[in-house]
């Protein structure tokens, strides 16, 4: 089973194909046409009529060629070019021989003269005639053989840009969905080790809030696309259900504060963004101290960006000694990387008034979500 449907035929598609053959014989009649004119020979009519004809069944004889040469486009490109090149010999002999006849033998008095009828006569004049009209021919054909596998190599190439590409895009949707993923059970482990302790408590109230809320967050996170977008309304509806879970957990101690200008409500960030950013917080700026600790979460616009601060004024911020407070934010950086490049950053690192703050900046955008 392949990853991805086959990007159509290899090779030169018969479209392409047909316009480079008649290309090539319109440049033919109309440079032997030409020539004829300039070196005036009698009954013009006439020859072009034949000329006509010759290119035609010259038309044909190129197709058929295009025809068997098409067999070999799974073949290396070593064999396509000898085949090319060889196969264009007889092909080159077929035309030498219409002209041939097209011209010395349908009617042959019609362009007969004493010089051309003492030629005629000559030994194996038709075969000769024959032969070195083929020569040029092949190198006409060799020509057109060379064009084809140009064109080709080009439409190899392009398909197999296009099937990386889709590998691209498909590699990226896999680590986004990979990074989405990973938010998910740390933040589940967190709850659940919160919900064993107040069961253990008998804080039967209290637990069952948190159920309640939790199943809620889980129904409102997980119902959509890993690698959709979402509203910042919608995301920070999130944020309030796992905070109104952690509240449980430290009902005298949390605070929250929210401030979200309207314009920016309707702006499309990538789902969960804000969480492990939330669940720092709590871990590291609530959680280590027994006094009231605000988190605050704020938007603000400026151009085309997006700035999302998510701060609190906990004693205690996360130093270089606690590994574990990079490995959330590392992820959110990886998100943003992967969604927006360049333009999705993260900035963090305590705060001069004391606490801990963390800027995410990206793109606004209003579409796709």
């Amino acid at each position: 089973m392949t990853l991805f449907p086959d990007d159509g035929d290899r090779g030169v598609s018969p479209a392409i194909a047909l316009y480079s053959i008649l290309g090539f014989w319109l440049f033919y009649t109309v440079l032997v046409s030409l020539r004829a004119a300039v070196v005036g020979f009698d009954s013009q009519m006439e020859m072009a009529a034949r000329r006509m004809v010759v290119a035609v069944i010259g038309i044909i004889i190129t197709w058929i060629l295009y025809l068997v040469l098409r067999r070999f486009d799974q073949r290396p490109l070593a064999l396509r070019v000898v085949a090319a090149f060889s196969l264009a010999a007889p092909f080159a002999l077929a035309m030498a021989a219409t002209n041939y006849y097209m011209f010395n033998v349908y009617d042959p008095t019609m362009f007969a003269d004493a010089e051309m009828q003492k030629k005629a006569a000559e030994e194996h004049y038709a075969l000769i005639s024959i032969v070195e009209d083929a020569i040029s021919r092949f190198f006409f054909l060799s020509a057109w053989a060379g064009l084809y596998l140009a064109l080709s190599y080009a439409s190899e190439a392009r398909r197999v840009e296009r099937r990386a590409a889709r590998l691209e895009q498909a590699a990226q949707q896999a680590e986004l969905r990979s990074l989405r993923y990973q938010v998910n059970p740390h933040f589940l482990f967190n709850t659940l080790n919160s919900l064993s302790s107040l069961v253990m408590k008998d804080r039967r109230d209290e637990a069952e809030q948190m159920i309640m809320s939790l199943s809620n967050f889980y129904r409102t996170s997980l119902t959509g696309d890993p690698l959709d977008d979402v509203p910042l309304a919608e995301e920070v509806h999130l944020q309030k259900l796992y905070l109104d879970i952690e509240a449980v957990r430290f009902p005298d101690r949390l605070k929250t504060a929210i401030d979200i200008p309207p314009a920016l409500l309707n702006a499309c960030v990538p789902g969960l963004i804000l969480q492990p950013v939330v669940e720092n917080a709590i871990k590291y700026g609530v959680s280590r101290t027994a006094q009231p600790v605000e988190i605050r979460i704020t938007a603000r616009e400026d151009g085309d960006l997006m700035h999302i601060n998510v701060t609190d004024d906990g004693p205690n911020p996360p130093g270089q000694g606690d590994g574990g407070s990079g490995i959330g934010l590392a992820n959110v950086r990886d998100r943003l990387t992967a969604r927006f490049g360049d333009r999705g950053r993260i900035v963090y690192g305590p705060r001069e008034a004391g606490g801990f703050a963390v800027l995410l900046t990206l793109p606004i955008l209003r579409k796709g979500c």
